[in-house]
C-alpha cells in the first residue's frame, strides 16, 4: 500500500514514524495494531479528565470515543490518553481542597508532557470539573498545536417535593439543617435526588462559567457547552470536533492564533454577563499567562465593569444551565453581547471563521426570560467586582449577583484557618454585622487557596439575610453567594494585610466603589507588621503541595507557577 507521507513532513509526529532511524518506533506502533496508514497520518492527542471520583468525568470516556471516530473521518489518527480531575464539592470543606487548585498546574503540566513525549501533532481535550476546563485550555495554548476544547456538560435539574432543586441547594441544605429548618429525614432525601445525572454542577458555578469561556475565548465550537452531560447528542458534538480538527490541522491553526488580548476580553465579557464565578478571574489570567500576555485580576475588572449583567442565572438568579441551553445557550448570550457593543466581533475561533461570523445566523429568541436585553440588564455592570484597598493592596473579588446589598461595615472576627471558622458558624458563634475572616488560605500560605464553600453556604443556609460578611485571602465556590469577598492580596501567608488583622477591627466594604479597606493608620498596619510573624506549618514539608508552595505566584495574576510565554520563545508546535 503506497502512503501519503506528505503531510507528516512539518508536523511534530515526524519525529516519531518517519525515516529508517524511527524502526523501532513504528514497531512499538505496529504492537498496538497500527496499519501502516494510520502510523503515517497526523497523530491527535485525544485527552479526558475522566475518572469515577464524581459525576463531572463519568461521561468522559464515552464522549472520547465519539471524538476519535471523528479523528478518523477527518484522516487523523487519535492517540486517546487521561489525566487526572479533582473535584471540589468532593474535595470541600476538609484538607482535600488543598489539591484543587493545584491539580490545575498539574493536568496542564501532564498534558504538556504527554504530547511533548509522544510527539502528537494536535489535541482534543474533554473536561468537566472546574480546574479541569482551565487546565486544558492552558495545555492547548501552552503547546500551540492545533486543538480543540470541549465540555462534558452539566447535569440535568432534579425534582424534589415538586420544586426543581440542584446540588447547589443541597450544599446549603446542611445549613439549614444546622439551624432546624430541615429535619434528618428530609436532608437524606434532598441528597438521595439532587444529582440524578452525570454531569458538572447545573448552576453557573466554576465548570460552566469556564465551558462559557470556551466558546467566548474561540476554543470550543459554538453550542457544544451547552448541551446537559446525559443528552447523547453531546457525541456527535464529539464527532464534528474530532472533524475539525484535522481541518485545523491542514490549516495550521494554532491556538495562540485565537487566543489574544481580544479574545480574552470577550470571555471575561461572558463572565460578567453570566454572573459567573469568582474562580474565573484566577483563570482568565492564568490563560493570558500562557501565550504572554498580561491580562490579570485589574484587567479582567475592567472588562467586567463595561458590561451588562444579563443572564439570569443560579445561585444569583432563577434558571439553571439547561434553561439556558433551551433557549439558545452561550451564542444567544454571545449574540446579545456583540449587537450590543460589547465583544470583538473579529477574533478567531476553532471554526476557522470570525465571532461575528459564527454568530450571523444566530437570532434573538423573544420568548424567554433567561437572557434579558442589554438595553434592560439585571445590573449595568458585570456579576464580579475587582476590590482594592488597605485591605487589597493587589485586590480582591467580590460576586455581586444576586447580592441585596453591595456595601458592608462590621468589627473582624477573625480565623487561622477555614476549620475553625466552620465550627464557630455551624454553632452560630456569631453576631448579625461581624466580618467573618479566614486567612492564611492562600496559594502560598494555604497552600493551595482552598475553597470556602462549606462556610459560605452554611451561613446562607441559616439564613443571615447579607447581615454577615465573609472575607478571606482563599477562594470561593462558583456556587457561593451572599457578601463574600475571597482572593485578599497580598495573601496572610506572605505578610499581607489581612494577617494583621485582629478581633474587632472595622472593615469597610463597598463594591460600587471597589474598595476594601480596614480603619487602620498606615502606621498601625507598618507596627503590627514589624511584629508579625509566619505561623509554624508542619503538615506540608514535601510532596506535591509542598512544590506547589514553592513555585505559586499572586491571586491576581492568575497563581500561576511557572514564568508564562516569553516573546522569543519556540512554542513545541514548531520542534
Amino acid at each position: 500500500m503506497t502512503v501519503d507521507r506528505s503531510a507528516k513532513q512539518s508536523l511534530p509526529s515526524r519525529h516519531v514514524t518517519e525515516g529508517y532511524e524511527r524502526a523501532s518506533h513504528r514497531a512499538m506502533l505496529y504492537s498496538m495494531g497500527l496499519t501502516k496508514q494510520e502510523i503515517h497520518q497526523p497523530f491527535v492527542g485525544v485527552v479526558s479528565c475522566w475518572n469515577e471520583a464524581a459525576p463531572c468525568s463519568i461521561s468522559l470516556m464515552r464522549q472520547a470515543q465519539a471524538v476519535k471516530r471523528g479523528v478518523i473521518r477527518g484522516g487523523g489518527t487519535p492517540r486517546e490518553f487521561a489525566t487526572i480531575s479533582v473535584t471540589d464539592l468532593l474535595a470541600m470543606g476538609h484538607e482535600g481542597m488543598r489539591a484543587s487548585l493545584p491539580s490545575r498546574e498539574c493536568i496542564a503540566d501532564s498534558v504538556e508532557l504527554t504530547v511533548r513525549g509522544h510527539a502528537y501533532d494536535a489535541l482534543v481535550g474533554l473536561a468537566g470539573c472546574d480546574k479541569t476546563l482551565p487546565a486544558l485550555m492552558m495545555a492547548m495554548i501552552r503547546l500551540n498545536v492545533p486543538s480543540i476544547f470541549i465540555y462534558g456538560g452539566s447535569q440535568l435539574p432534579a425534582q424534589y417535593r415538586g420544586k426543581s432543586i440542584t446540588v447547589q441547594d443541597m450544599v446549603e441544605a446542611a445549613g439549614k439543617y444546622s439551624v432546624g429548618e430541615l429535619s434528618a429525614e428530609e436532608l437524606e432525601e434532598m441528597e438521595r435526588v439532587s444529582c440524578p445525572t452525570s454531569g458538572s454542577c447545573g448552576v453557573q458555578a466554576t465548570a460552566n462559567t469556564m465551558a462559557a469561556v470556551s466558546e467566548a475565548i474561540g476554543l470550543a465550537l459554538p453550542y457544544s457547552s451547552g448541551a446537559p452531560a446525559a443528552y447523547f447528542s453531546r457525541d456527535a458534538l464529539c464527532v464534528v470536533s474530532g472533524e475539525k480538527i484535522m481541518e485545523l490541522v491542514m490549516r495550521q491553526l494554532r491556538p495562540r492564533d485565537i487566543v489574544t488580548r481580544k479574545s480574552l476580553e470577550n470571555a471575561a465579557a461572558v463572565v460578567a454577563a453570566s454572573g459567573g464565578s469568582t474562580n474565573s478571574t484566577l483563570h482568565l489570567p492564568a490563560l493570558a499567562h500562557e501565550c504572554g500576555i498580561k491580562f490579570d485580576l485589574f484587567d479582567v475588572s475592567e472588562v467586567f465593569q463595561r458590561t451588562p449583567y444579563i443572564a439570569d442565572l443560579q445561585p444569583g438568579g432563577k434558571y439553571v444551565a439547561k434553561d439556558m441551553y433551551d433557549i439558545g445557550g452561550v451564542p444567544l448570550l454571545m449574540k446579545a453581547l456583540l449587537d450590543g457593543g460589547y465583544l470583538h466581533g473579529d477574533c478567531m475561533t476553532v471554526t476557522g471563521q470570525t465571532v461575528a461570523e459564527n454568530l450571523a445566523g444566530v437570532k434573538w429568541n423573544p420568548n424567554q426570560d433567561v437572557v434579558l436585553p442589554v438595553s434592560a440588564p439585571k445590573s449595568p455592570t458585570g456579576g464580579v467586582i475587582a476590590l482594592r484597598g488597605n485591605l487589597a493592596p493587589e485586590g480582591a473579588v467580590v460576586k455581586v449577583a444576586g447580592l441585596a446589598k453591595t456595601k458592608f461595615s462590621g468589627p473582624a472576627r477573625c480565623f487561622n484557618n477555614e476549620e475553625d471558622a466552620f465550627i464557630a458558624v455551624r454553632d452560630r458563634r456569631y453576631e448579625m454585622g461581624d466580618v467573618i475572616v479566614i486567612r492564611y488560605e492562600g496559594p502560598k500560605g494555604g497552600p493551595g487557596m482552598r475553597e470556602m464553600l462549606a462556610t459560605t453556604a452554611m451561613l446562607y443556609g441559616q439564613d443571615t439575610s447579607g447581615e454577615v460578611a465573609l472575607v478571606t485571602d482563599g477562594r470561593f465556590s462558583g456556587g457561593t453567594r451572599g457578601f463574600c469577598i475571597g482572593h485578599v492580596g497580598p495573601e496572610a501567608g506572605v505578610g499581607g494585610p489581612i494577617a494583621l488583622l485582629r478581633d474587632g477591627d472595622i472593615i469597610d466594604i463597598d463594591a460600587v466603589a471597589g474598595t476594601l479597606d480596614v480603619r487602620l493608620s498606615d502606621d498601625e498596619l507598618q507596627a503590627r507588621a514589624r511584629a508579625w510573624s509566619p505561623p509554624q506549618d508542619r503538615r506540608y514539608r514535601s510532596g506535591a503541595i509542598w512544590k506547589y508552595a514553592q513555585q505559586v505566584g499572586p491571586a491576581f495574576q492568575g497563581a500561576v507557577t511557572h514564568p508564562g510565554a516569553q516573546p522569543d520563545e519556540q512554542t513545541y508546535a514548531d520542534v
